[in-house]
């Protein structure tokens, strides 16, 4: 039977079931799954006598990550179906997979840098660093700092010819006139 047009023998439950009952693998020369989806349920799903235990009830689904058996309320969707992790694991990863992707750091490389600046923002030398902070342009990490010395340098646009203006307009240079002959003031632009 399993030689028949349209049927697959399945790795796992060793029956003939119609393609149908398989999910499709790309890799595969068939273009099928080895184990039906009956056998790929029974063994994420924790069939007696599988890798799983016991069996999860309906409207439930067993972590991977942290092995708990959680209602559907607790996952993210993922296409038709449900994430791997419930969205408590995902947000405990998600920290440590935003460093490695946006700057290319680990956790324990950007606690390193925050004790290396000795703890503090590198701009108001007083606020904790906690933020990574780099380079729009180029992507380079430059440093550790506070979350306000951060916001103010990204809503300046790491533009440091804005960053002087505003340290003028502080400093109260930038709206004063400046006498340039005698009787002839040049207001600043």
């Amino acid at each position: 039977m399993a030689s028949e047009e349209g049927v697959k023998r399945c790795v796992r439950c060793g029956e003939c079931k119609p393609h149908a009952a398989f999910a499709r693998k790309r890799s595969s020369l068939d273009g099928l799954q080895r184990h039906c989806r009956d056998c790929a349920t029974n063994y994420h799903c924790g069939a007696p006598g599988l890798p799983g235990g016991v069996r999860v009830p309906e409207g439930h689904k067993r972590c991977r990550g942290c092995g708990e058996v959680k209602p559907h309320s607790q996952w993210h969707r993922r296409g038709q179906g449900l994430a791997s992790r419930c969205q408590a694991c995902r947000a405990a990863a998600q920290p440590a997979q935003c460093l490695r992707r946006r700057y290319g750091l680990t956790e324990a490389e950007r606690d390193e840098l925050i004790a290396s600046r000795g703890g503090v923002c590198c701009i108001c030398l007083s606020a904790p660093a906690v933020h990574v902070d780099h380079c729009h342009k180029t992507g380079r990490v430059r440093g550790v700092l506070c979350f306000n010395c951060n916001s103010a340098i990204g809503l300046l646009r790491d533009d440091p010819e804005t960053l002087n203006r505003a340290a003028d307009y502080l400093e109260g240079n930038a709206w004063k006139p400046t006498l340039v002959a005698p009787g002839v003031y040049q207001l600043p632009s």
